[in-house]
This record gives structure tokens, C-alpha cells and sequence, in this order.
């Protein structure tokens, strides 16, 4: 009676140890890092759950997060990208052919709704306002913030931002009137810093993605799609007619077009499970999916699928 309370004891220890095991077993999502609440909190979880698997997501900056899977130095199963650039680092590589659209977003100006300022920026965001978005952000003693164009693709965004803002307004000057300098030390925070510190009242207003800011609960004004950079329609005719030169770490200048903000996804080709790689990816386009985008902040996807 004992041995055979012992064995089967011992058969369901090695059955809860085969089910965890298969539980347990690791799927790997590299994804922009812009996306972390969305993809670790939401996304990754609901997925996990349904296809029963242990989800490991790895949130950093596109570009450098492609070249390390290029490189070989970090593996994945799915790439998630925002702007087609860094997909392209990896159809170099040949470790991508197609990448589908599955969310976007846009460029804003976040404000703390406690700011001298509100006010006037929440009515700037209304039809026809008396006094336009870029003229509040002029006014005297308006502190803004923005991240570093030479490290952050959000720095840069906001630059191109201004540079399209200038011909679409007809405002020469308007981005040396809010911004300044590229590097200037008055308005450039680190990425991961920026909207805290507007949440904390150090800063009036600041640039941010459409998602990041509606995650973080704050208030933004939205700005027309010529400028957004949200809509592959106006890149080839509107965005690719500004462009940003900064000078390189060799000394060299570097020079950057806009590009749209929309999130593709990619199945790579060493993807250690293929098929469940693919289910993922679908899983982004499904109505679920769909619906944790658009609950975090994202907007639908736009455009074509990128192929090779």
C-alpha cells in the first residue's frame, strides 16, 4: 500500500514537472522600447497565457536592438519595430523578408495639466483656436522638454517635427524660437526621464509619442498628420522634404528623414519555434490584440507590409 501511495506520488510529481516544463517553455519577443507597458503588461501576458508558454520580452531602442540580432548577439523569435528603419537592418542581415503593420502612433506636445500654461495649450488643441499650439509654446517662461537627438529617435522626431511645423505653418525660425539648439542642455533629458519630470511639474510641456503619453495619463495636444509623422501617405511627398543633419560621434555629419510611426512586426528566419512565432505575430493583428493596442494608447495599423 505504501510503494504504491509512494508511486503515485512520484508519477504526479513527474507529471506537474512535464506540465511545468511545457509551461516554462521560453518565448522571446525584442520589441522598440517605447513598447514595454503594452508588450510586458498586456500583450505578452494575454499571449502567454493563451498558447501557454513562459513570454520573455527585451525592450530597446529599435536600431540598436536590430544590429544585436543582426550581429547575432541576442535572439528572438519576434522583432517588433517602430519606423521601417530598423526592419531593414535585419532584411540586410537576412534575417527578415516580410513585416506587417500591427499598431502606430504619433508625435504630440504632452503638457502638465497643472502647468501656468494648460489652459492655453488645451485650447490651442481645439478647431480654429484664438492663439495656435507653437505660438503657446513661444510665450515667455514656458519651460519645454524634449530627449537627445543624437541617442534617442524621439529627439530627432521632434526636431523633424518643427522642421515640417516651419513649412506648414509658414513659420520660419519656429524651431530655433522653441527649441534652440539641437543640444540644448536647457531642454534635453533622458528618454526614460522626460515625462516624469513633466508629471512632477519641472517641466511645462514636452514632446512624446501619442502612446507613451496616453499611458502616462497626461494631457497632449494632437497635431495635423502632416507633422505627426504618423502617416505613410505623406512620406514620400511631405516627410522626405525636411532633412536633419547631426554631427556623428567621428566628427562626420549624419543626416535623417522622418519616417512614419507605425510599429511592423517580423517572424525571424532563426526563430527558434517558427510556428508559434508566426502565431504571435498574428495574435498582435487579432481583435485581441487590436484592443490592448488601442487601450494603451496606440492607434490602428497603417500602410503596407514591408517586404525585402
Amino acid at each position: 500500500m505504501i510503494r504504491q501511495v509512494l508511486t503515485l506520488t512520484l508519477g504526479g510529481l513527474l507529471l506537474a514537472a512535464s506540465t511545468a516544463s511545457l509551461a516554462a517553455e521560453d518565448f522571446r519577443v525584442a520589441y522598440a522600447g517605447s513598447m514595454g507597458v503594452v508588450m510586458d503588461k498586456f500583450i505578452g501576458p494575454a499571449f502567454a497565457s493563451q498558447q501557454h508558454v513562459n513570454y520573455q520580452g527585451q525592450g530597446e531602442g529599435a536600431y540598436g536592438l536590430a544590429k544585436l540580432l543582426a550581429a547575432g548577439k541576442a535572439t528572438a523569435n519576434v522583432f517588433v519595430s517602430i519606423t521601417p528603419g530598423p526592419i531593414k537592418v535585419l532584411e540586410k542581415a537576412g534575417l527578415v523578408d516580410e513585416a506587417v503593420p500591427v499598431a502606430s502612433t504619433r508625435m504630440v506636445i504632452a503638457y502638465n495639466p497643472k502647468s501656468q500654461f494648460a489652459a492655453a495649450l488645451a485650447a490651442s488643441n481645439q478647431a480654429n483656436p484664438v492663439t495656435p499650439w507653437w505660438q503657446v509654446l513661444k510665450q515667455p517662461g514656458l519651460k519645454f522638454g524634449r530627449t537627445d537627438a543624437r541617442t534617442d529617435p524621439q529627439g530627432q522626431n521632434i526636431l523633424l517635427t518643427f522642421m515640417l511645423a516651419e513649412k506648414y505653418y509658414n513659420q520660419p525660425g519656429l524651431s530655433d524660437a522653441v527649441l534652440g539648439a539641437v543640444e540644448n542642455p536647457s531642454q534635453v533629458y533622458a528618454e526614460g526621464g522626460l515625462l516624469t519630470r513633466l508629471q512632477a511639474g519641472q517641466l511645462d510641456a514636452a514632446s512624446g509619442y501619442e502612446s507613451a503619453t496616453r499611458s502616462a495619463h497626461l494631457p497632449y495636444v494632437s497635431l495635423p498628420d502632416e507633422i505627426n509623422l504618423s502617416n505613410p501617405a505623406y512620406a514620400k511627398d511631405w516627410y522626405d522634404t525636411v532633412i536633419l543633419t547631426l554631427t556623428g560621434s567621428a566628427g562626420l555629419p549624419q543626416m535623417f528623414t522622418a519616417q512614419p510611426l507605425v510599429f511592423y512586426a517580423a517572424v525571424l528566419k532563426n526563430a527558434p519555434d517558427p510556428k508559434q512565432a508566426q502565431a504571435f505575430v498574428d495574435f498582435l493583428r487579432s481583435d485581441q490584440g487590436q484592443a490592448l493596442f488601442s487601450q494603451n494608447g496606440y492607434g490602428e495599423p497603417k500602410g503596407e507590409a514591408l517586404h525585402k
